[in-house]
């Protein structure tokens, strides 16, 4: 009897584990009937998951009771829930539809929200960008979002980019956007990653973050998106995201690419030593000079050197990154490791950038879950001096790199002499290394459904450290006593921040949706920095690794400065049966960097909405997928103006009594207690709309900015002893449309999708307070009436010629000027040229429109992605060809001096040779920088299911690329898209002594297990 009972019990036990054993298996597919992989599959109430495979095929083991009911989620797709009653021996096909336009979640500030609930003007910025080959994410920005201006400051690999979003808005402060990486603000300026040993572009603090790290990029535009950030939201707010693990999609990934990089243009200049030897002579002559050649000499001329041939190198450019990715219902987890090397067109500078990132999240429970992002890496970079461009141009082609015996050259042998560039780049040290960390950990908690807090700690650590050497046996470090220089400078900065939020929504009587966030955060940043220097070496053996060698010491320099910044901000949206929405946000800000009176700043917005194809009486027309209408308005703040300008200060000065040196203290700046913000108001419309199923997307946004109390300095009666004082005078505005058009042009087995992006921005000085009409830099002009990156300069119409009465027209210099001078415009008709009356605007350098568009086809296991990106009416100062154009025979000159102005050659073009002109700022020199460029284009395969499965690999894919492929245009000069002067916006425009850009071509390959 026993031995039944044991019978019937191990057969019900084996019974009952093969029925729990029993699995669902189905495939997952779209619309058009093609397999998604990666797709989510979780038996809902339980941690049981499972994933689509690379055929859209998955099996999950059912439990006991039926019926039960699946879920199927992945990116891209909306979720759809699948009740099963029964098992089947055919595996459940289940189709996912596209996500709706309005259904897409969108990350907003402190928070994220639906498309369709959106009030204000954010655009995404696709993928596909961040994928081409960039030092660091901002360069990707160019040409990918409407309203978004990038400029490359410096082809150096990872120099900084200067971005502006919808027009600058300050004159003297900061005009970079703010951006938050997962949840903490950082502010990029040029010094960011600076520890003061100034001979080259600053390197950008942001390429830090490795590109492939990142998961999306939202660009925030109007004052209703960007016034909760309050005082950092009037140059606009880039969110950007991190990759995180998904649950059921453990995933290992390695990603490479390898390639070359060229000089995307050279400048002609002349190369024939014979011909610049003529020249020269011939600006002797002109000047009562003999002849510094002999004919005979000239004869024995070789070819001469080209110095951008000798300077200019093919460069490797080469990326690798491993990531982790995955988990299960209570943790997720994503890790990557990079590395990223890129060298400089020119010889002997590079940028090397080793990175690495964690990003944790854990559910203790249904109520309260826990996260870490972290990101860590060390860059490092050797920088080209900062004149080494201009040098390269400007060395006669009659000096040899290298002399009979094979060393450098010292410098050119004429009266100004020049210093030997190639020697230079080969032998000066000028590396920076950074090392960064940034990183946030925060806690959540669920009080009921809908009300959930959050807390968060963030910390963003810099140290950086820049060593300069300047051997004694080059130009540089020898052309004074003492010779050989060294430099070290180091900085520590570091910034900590604390962020409490209170978040509720709810859906009452499924009509009326609320959203509501509240908080308060607090931030401290604080910088320590110090420079030390010593020259005269007995050797160069020891560079920058002994100051104590030097014989004679430079005066060292140190500082140290902080700020904090209190806030409470808020936020309410609300919805109507997803019809009419609402908008309120608001943030008050208290700054230490304001005057004693004028800490505290407030800054509100308000939004509205008419999802208008929601209504019935747009029922009957099926084009239209989604229609909806924006209106906004509100009030922004600009914080970047420096530490402790409110304050008065005292300066550091050197006086000599008795023979004896002593340092005393004296006034510098005067206090002003009611130093405030700089302030813009916004107002914003704009329409989304859809048409034939999501299949065509436009969105347009019509803007209107003014900027109020700008920081500028105003000059003070000289009896305060102070000459100017920082004050909030004076206004600006920007004005302008953006248009974003986005279309499936194919689909099925051939899939064409184009993203076209189009902007109008029209920038104007109103006002520069106390009666001032204008701040002239250089040759920029701040002018009331016109837009900021004006030049000032002559008008020129041609040369004097031999028969002109010269002595009767007007000039600059009458008693010297001679046939073959240039003429300029007598603005005032009083037959002179004078500075004050006869100098005018003669160019801009903001474009009129600027756009991009993308194309990205697939055909079977092939992608192509064509990306042109362009601008148009933005004018460049040409400096380089101001200077080349001096035809002193002291420097190399421009090719265009072969059409020069002589008796035999009487042109109206080209200057008549001169050793000792004086450089004029002229419309000459002020050229069309408009240009449409092939920015990218990629070429992509995945290899077949029959090679990938033999690996047991989920995906290969192989694909070569090329950027900055072509570049129509006419300027002159090496590149169209420069600034000599970084991201100032009243110096902007210049081009002179810039570290040329680069085009590259490179091949890749992306794993996956």
């Amino acid at each position: 009897m026993k031995k039944y009972v044991y019978l019937t019990v191990l057969l019900a036990l084996f019974l009952t584990s093969a029925k729990a054993q029993e699995v669902v298996t189905g495939i997952v597919k779209d619309a058009s009937g093609q397999t998604i992989p990666g797709a989510t599959i979780i038996l809902k109430g339980t941690s049981k998951y499972a994933a689509s495979d690379v055929d859209g095929k998955f099996s999950i083991a059912a439990p006991k009771d039926f019926p039960f009911t699946l879920q199927v989620n992945i990116t891209g797709y909306q979720q759809k829930e699948i009740d099963i009653y029964e098992l089947s021996e055919e595996p459940a096909e289940i189709t996912l539809k596209t996500a709706n336009v309005l259904d897409e979640v969108v990350v907003i500030g402190y928070g994220t929200q639906k498309k369709g609930d959106l009030t204000g003007s954010v655009s995404s910025v696709p993928q596909l960008v961040l994928k081409q080959p960039i030092s660091s994410f901002d360069r990707a920005l160019q040409g990918a979002a409407a309203g978004v201006q990038v400029t490359q400051t410096s082809g150096q690999p990872g120099a900084a980019v200067s971005i502006r979003i919808r027009g600058g808005n300050s004159i003297t402060g900061g005009n970079e956007p703010l951006y938050v990486i997962d949840g903490f603000p950082v502010y990029n300026s040029n010094a960011d990653a600076s520890a003061g040993v100034t001979a080259g572009p600053s390197i950008n603090a942001l390429s830090s973050l490795n590109p492939s790290d990142i998961e999306s990029i939202e660009v925030l535009k109007d004052a209703s998106a960007t016034a909760i950030y309050g005082s950092r939201g009037a140059n606009g707010v880039v969110l950007i995201t991190t990759k995180k693990g998904k649950a059921g999609q453990n995933t290992l990934t390695y990603d490479a690419y390898y390639g070359t990089q060229k000089v995307l243009k050279r400048v002609d200049v002349m190369t024939s030593a014979k011909d610049w030897a003529v020249l020269k002579n011939e600006a002797r002559a002109n000047s009562g000079k003999a002849p510094y050649y002999t004919q005979d000499q000239i004869n024995a001329l070789g070819e001469g050197t080209d110095w951008q041939d000798e300077a200019f190198r093919s460069a490797s450019i080469q990326n690798h990154q491993i990531s982790l990715t995955g988990g299960d219902d209570r943790t997720r987890y994503a890790i990557s490791g990079n590395y990223f090397k890129q060298n400089g067109v020119l010889l002997n500078t590079d940028f090397e950038r080793y990175s690495g990132r964690i990003n944790l999240d854990r559910d203790f429970s249904s109520k309260f879950k826990v996260g870490v992002n972290l990101t860590a890496s060390k860059i490092s970079s050797q920088v080209a001096n900062d004149g080494i461009v201009n040098a390269l141009l400007s060395m006669p082609p009659t000096v040899n790199v290298r002399d009979a015996s094979g060393k450098y050259t010292y410098q050119s042998e004429f009266e100004t002499p020049l210093g030997n560039p190639i020697a230079t780049l080969e032998k000066e040290i000028n590396k920076t290394t950074t090392y960064r960390m940034l990183g946030n950990v925060y806690g959540e908690y669920t009080f009921f459904d809908g009300l959930v807090a959050k807390v968060s700690f963030g910390a963003d650590i810099l140290n950086n450290k820049q060593n300069r050497y300047i051997p004694s046996d080059i130009y540089q470090g020898a052309n004074s006593n003492p010779t050989g220089k060294a430099y070290v400078g180091s900085k520590f900065a570091n910034t900590w921040l604390n962020e409490n939020t209170l978040s509720y929504s709810k859906t009452f009587n499924q009509k009326h949706s609320i959203s509501v966030v509240a908080g308060y955060t607090q931030q401290a940043f604080s910088v320590e920095s110090a420079i030390a220097g010593s020259q005269a070496f007995v050797t160069d053996q020891l560079t920058y690794n002994d100051l104590g060698s030097g014989s004679v010491y430079t005066q060292p320099t140190s500082g140290s400065s902080s700020w904090a910044l209190n806030s409470y901000l808020g936020r309410i949206n609300y919805s109507f049966d997803q019809k009419y929405i609402v908008t309120i946000s608001g943030r008050a800000d208290g700054s230490s960097r304001f005057g004693k009176d004028n800490k505290w700043g407030y800054f509100p917005s308000a939004a509205v909405a008419w999802n208008v194809s929601r209504e019935d009486f747009l029922s009957s027309f099926k084009t239209i997928s989604n229609l909806k209408l924006r209106l906004s308005a509100g009030i922004t703040g600009n914080q970047e103006i420096g530490q402790y300008l409110s304050l008065a200060t005292l300066g550091s000065n050197t006086y000599f009594f008795g023979g004896q040196t002593y340092i005393g203290f004296a006034p510098n700046r005067i206090a002003n207690p009611n130093l405030g913000w700089e302030t813009t108001a916004q107002y914003d419309g704009g329409i989304d709309l859809s048409l034939y199923k999501n299949r065509i997307n436009f969105v347009f946004d019509a803007y209107y900015k003014k900027t109020t109390n700008l920081l500028l300095n105003v000059p003070l009666p000289y009896t305060t002893g102070q000459s100017t004082s920082l004050q909030n005078y004076g206004s600006v505005e920007n004005k302008g449309i953006e248009l974003g058009i986005n279309t499936e042009n194919v689909t099925g087995l051939l899939s064409w999708n184009t993203n076209f992006v189009f902007s109008v921005n029209r920038n104007k000085v109103l006002t520069l307070g106390d009666g001032a009409d204008y701040i002239i830099s250089g040759a920029n002009i701040a002018k009331v009436g016109q837009p900021l990156g004006s030049f000032y300069g002559y008008k020129t119409n041609g040369l004097f010629q031999s028969g002109d009465d010269i002595a009767n027209l007007p000039t600059i210099n009458p008693a010297t000027t001679k046939p073959g001078d240039r003429r300029y415009v007598d603005i005032n008709g009083d037959n002179k040229i004078t500075q004050a009356d006869d100098r005018t605007l003669i160019g801009n350098a903001q474009p009129k429109f600027q756009g991009g568009i993308t194309n990205t086809l697939s055909f079977l296991n092939f992608d192509l992605s064509v990306f042109l990106q362009g601008s148009y009416g933005n004018k460049l100062f040409n400096q380089n060809r101001q200077q080349l154009e001096l035809l002193t025979g002291q420097q190399n000159a421009s090719v265009a001096a072969y059409d020069r102005w002589t008796p035999e050659n009487p042109g109206n073009e080209v200057q008549r040779a001169f050793e000792d002109p004086a450089p004029v700022n002229t419309s000459r020199y002020v050229e069309d920088a408009s240009y449409l460029r092939l920015k990218n284009i990629t070429l992509g395969y995945n290899l077949p299911k029959s090679i990938t499965s033999k690996i047991h690999s989920s995906q290969i894919k192989v694909y070569i690329s090329a950027a900055n492929l072509a570049t129509w245009t006419k300027y002159t000069g090496f590149d169209p898209e420069v600034s000599r002067n970084e991201q100032s916006t009243l110096g902007q425009g210049i081009d002179y002594s810039v570290y040329p850009s680069s085009k590259s071509f490179l091949a890749g390959l992306s794993i996956s297990f």
